[in-house]
């Protein structure tokens, strides 16, 4: 799944002011975007245990979302062109907490 966080988004302007930085929250959510297009339904509980941001993403760039897996588990990774950005898993937590 491709995206652009547009220059104007509103969490742009607290991070960092003069060079903004797309936060990692928002590019997260964009997997999580992903995901649910993917299986048809958002995750609800999730824990993330590992995620490693690699480089920044400027607003206007374009990045695109890779998932490896079903549910309960993916691997992903977000990438602009070649390089990553950040690389993770996501796992589905049961209503047991697990």
């Amino acid at each position: 799944m491709q995206f652009v966080i547009a220059p104007d988004h509103p969490c742009l302007p607290g991070h960092f002011p003069g060079r903004p930085l797309v936060p990692g929250v928002v590019v997260l959510e964009q997997v999580l975007q992903a995901i649910a297009r993917d299986s048809g339904r958002a995750p609800a509980a999730l824990r993330l245990p590992q995620v490693k941001f690699m480089a920044p993403l400027l607003p206007g760039e374009c990045a695109r979302v890779e998932l490896d897996g079903q549910a309960p588990r993916w691997k992903f990774r977000v990438l602009r062109e070649d390089t990553v950005l950040v690389r993770g898993e996501l796992v589905l937590v049961d209503e047991a907490g697990a």
